[in-house]
């Protein structure tokens, strides 16, 4: 009778061992299964992280001037651009340190210092030239901007002899009409965000102004002179870019915003920055 006890006992220690390290086993494996939490997160090979911190930290440019991607003063910045260079410089090891400007313009002139390791702007062959885009990640659209009682209806009425159109210097609407305008002219504002070319459309009584869709709709909603027109001239492609030179950096960017796209990391980030309007962009 002991005897046989003592074998059921050595039995349920055996059995209590066992359902152990099975529980230890389903817990590794949920830790590192493809569900699980950062486990589609490779290290970061080093020759890519020595280009995109070359100081010892991200420096990460943000436009200002597009209140679609970033919002709040340049001492507490928020957005999706500002999301994404903090996961980024996770991913990294490294810290972040927000380098600000008050157009996309700026942004591009500061590459010639070595100001900054990334930056979110349109693409653009004239800045192609010089800095490693990824895809897009954000669409949005660009459209003009007229007096309420304007005779310019939509969109194609714009480019006529005798319109001006008034445009933030350097901005990614400038630099495509300046390719694609037939007749009409442009008229330059000396910076490229914010209110500038709303200002000089009004002060200068031009015909229209040219911007992103989002900021000139908020901005008429104030003034009752003004309409925005429905439709666009240009679908602006807002990517991330890190200088020319660095391969090693824009093969990972590439890879590293489809993966935001694709996780829905960049659709939570307008999400929360209340830019119900913008588009994730479609895979690459």
């Amino acid at each position: 009778m002991y005897k046989t006890l003592g074998y059921k006992r050595l039995a349920y220690k055996v059995l209590a061992a066992a359902m152990i390290f099975a529980g230890s086993l389903a817990a590794l494996a949920q830790a590192t299964g493809p569900n699980a939490r950062g486990s589609n997160v490779t290290p970061v090979p080093p020759d890519v992280v020595k280009e995109l911190a070359p100081t010892g930290k991200l420096r990460a440019a943000l436009n200002l001037g597009n209140g679609v991607l970033v919002q709040g003063p340049p001492q507490d910045p928020r957005g999706v651009t500002v999301d994404l260079s903090r996961e980024l410089g996770k991913r990294l090891g490294v810290p972040v340190e927000f380098v600000t400007y008050e157009a996309a313009g700026k942004v591009f002139e500061a590459l010639k210092s070595g100001a900054w390791d990334v930056a979110f702007f349109a693409i653009e062959p004239v800045r192609a030239a010089e800095v490693e885009f990824t895809a897009p990640y954000v669409l949005i659209e660009g459209t003009y901007m007229v007096l309420k009682d304007s005779p310019l209806k939509v969109v194609a009425d714009v480019d006529r002899p005798g319109v001006r159109i008034a445009v933030g210097v350097g901005s990614a609407y400038d630099l495509f009409l300046t390719r694609n305008l037939k007749n009409a002219t442009l008229v330059r504002a000396k910076t490229g965000g914010g209110r500038a070319m709303i200002d000089l459309f009004l002060d200068e009584k031009l015909e229209a102004a040219a911007g992103v869709k989002q900021p000139l709709v908020e901005y008429a909603k104030t003034d009752p002179r003004v309409r925005v027109m429905d439709g666009r001239f240009q679908v602006i492609e807002q990517a991330m870019g890190t200088p020319k030179g660095r391969s090693a950096a824009a093969k990972y960017l590439r890879a590293f915003v489809e993966e935001m796209k694709a996780s829905g990391f960049v659709a939570d980030a307008l999400k929360r920055s209340n830019q119900p309007d913008a588009e994730v962009a479609p895979p690459a």
